[in-house]
């Protein structure tokens, strides 16, 4: 990895590792293979950080732009999957 996680410097030091690990989930879905309860809890969680989907899309299109990983595709498969199932991205 060679780039920054986006954040908001006035989130909370658990804010901010919380919205780190949601966009490591998504790495994982993309370099390997995360759960689905696993992908899921850590997008929640970044929803209750970042509740408005301008933000939420402001945040994940810069992660996307340094990093080349959509979210937004990674929460679309996951929401389609079954519970137990792995989320992984091709």
């Amino acid at each position: 990895m060679d780039y920054q996680y986006p954040m908001d410097l006035d989130w909370s030091t658990d804010e901010i590792v919380d919205v780190i690990k949601f966009f490591e989930a998504v790495e994982k879905a993309y370099e390997n293979k995360i759960q689905k309860e696993a992908f899921m809890k850590a997008y929640r969680r970044f929803k209750e950080i970042v509740p408005g989907k301008a933000d939420e899309k402001k945040y994940t299109d810069e992660f996307e732009s340094v990093s080349t990983y959509s979210a937004y595709q990674v929460i679309k498969k996951a929401k389609g999957l079954d519970e137990g199932d792995w989320v992984k991205m091709k």
